[in-house]
């Protein structure tokens, strides 16, 4: 039960992280389009790594449990 309330917050984590970030996109792109296309590039890039880092962090303490 500990570990799925660990996955729960976890993943409740990834998804806090990627909509600020794409909510940040959106708020630069109207006030500054420029800063608008490098938060775009860093938002693609979260979208690829959040998602990798905390299956990463749920396989490491799956592995420590051991």
């Amino acid at each position: 039960m500990k570990d799925n309330k660990c996955k729960r917050i976890l993943a409740l984590i990834g998804v806090v992280l990627l909509t600020g970030m794409y909510l940040m996109t959106l708020v630069f792109a109207f006030v500054d389009p420029t800063a608008g296309k490098l938060w775009l590039k860093a938002s693609i890039v979260c979208t690829i790594f959040v998602p990798i880092f905390i299956y990463a962090c749920i396989m490491l303490a799956r592995y420590l449990k051991k």
